[in-house]
């Protein structure tokens, strides 16, 4: 058994790349040069996590979310519009007496889908906000005392504008934790901004895109994301930089365990993604932003520092602060690691 476990393994690991390489590539004939970007959402779809753009409007938020269901064969793809007067039943649907037939029959509403954008998030009331987390903690829907299953695989793309806060629910921290990371995609390089002035001179290019994938392969993609080969020594240096989160200075509340759960797996997902079958130091502090930053609670003290040097370098000091209390793994510790052929 133990001869034909390494080619099995390897077999596996090789052909869940090639799906995520082919996925890759297909969204990025309609999102141009956000390369890094749609590894981060593929990274989620196959780990089973949800995703938080954090970005202002135009920036293909939307072209993502359909190129992604667009991309998987037999898909389905929808979009909730968050507004203040958005009702929970807006989103999970609801019970509808049927006069024909004298009984209630459930009307599914539009979280029922593979791939769903909740666009402007922050717009809805907390209490449609909190009817989403049911949905994604356990890919399931309660309504009138009835479960129901969402269909697999279950991608949930919520976004958010940073710049405009009027009439908007910031969302909670319980919910915040739920999303698998959190990113951007900003505006494009001028070449590729006037690539897409060219493409869309007579069409959108999503009209003409097709699917490259299947939904059972989405399962193959998420078995080989398991299989990628974490060293212990990683494993343990990624608790400890969680555990630093709490530890830190300036800091109400850390990232909880499910940040270290969610940290562990982004990283096989993002090896996997770069053609490797173990994971490197390199891949924690790439994805330390993406996926912990969201789940800190920060003192006003940091805050007011923020303004001052802007987000993006006061999180660069806060990972730096974190790093010291939990130093990345020297080479030496690697000496009784055996990494997978």
């Amino acid at each position: 058994m133990e001869t034909g476990a390494a080619p099995l393994e390897a077999s596996i690991l090789g052909r869940a790349t090639e799906i995520a390489e082919r996925l890759v590539a297909n969204i990025e004939t309609v999102v141009h040069g956000k390369s890094e970007e749609i590894r981060l959402v593929v990274a989620a779809l196959a780990c089973g996590g949800h995703v938080l753009l954090e970005d202002v409007p135009g920036t293909a938020k939307t072209v993502l979310a359909r190129a992604m269901a667009q991309s998987i064969k037999g898909a389905t793809a929808t979009r909730i519009q968050c507004t203040p007067d958005l009702q929970p039943t807006d989103v999970t649907g609801l019970s509808v007496y049927n006069q024909k037939e004298r009984e209630f029959e459930f009307r599914p509403g539009p979280i029922f889908a593979n791939v769903v954008l909740v666009d402007e998030i922050n717009r809805a009331m907390p209490k449609t906000q909190s009817s989403l987390l049911e949905s994604m903690a356990e890919n399931q829907v309660t309504v009138d005392g009835v479960t129901r299953l969402l269909p697999q695989p279950f991608l949930l793309l919520a976004t958010e504008n940073p710049i405009e806060y009027e009439g908007t629910f910031p969302l909670p921290e319980a919910q915040l934790d739920r999303f698998f990371l959190r990113t951007a995609l900003g505006y494009p390089h001028a070449d590729d901004e006037l690539k897409i002035l060219n493409e869309q001179r007579h069409s959108h290019p999503l009209g003409h895109l097709r699917p490259v994938i299947t939904l059972e392969e989405i399962d193959e993609l998420r078995v080989g994301v398991q299989e990628v080969y974490v060293a212990p020594v990683i494993q343990r240096w990624i608790v400890d930089l969680v555990r630093a989160t709490r530890e830190v200075e300036d800091v109400s509340i850390g990232a909880s365990v499910r940040g270290s759960l969610a940290l562990e797996r982004a990283v096989r997902a993002w090896a996997l993604l770069h053609g490797r079958s173990y994971v490197v130091p390199e891949d924690v502090e790439r994805l330390f932003d993406s996926v912990l930053v969201h789940r800190v609670v920060f003192r006003p003290a940091f805050l007011a520092e923020a303004r001052k040097v802007g987000w993006e370098a006061a999180v660069d000091m806060f990972r730096e602060r974190c790093l010291a209390l939990a130093p990345r793994p020297q080479p030496q510790d690697f000496e009784l690691t055996v990494l997978p052929r």
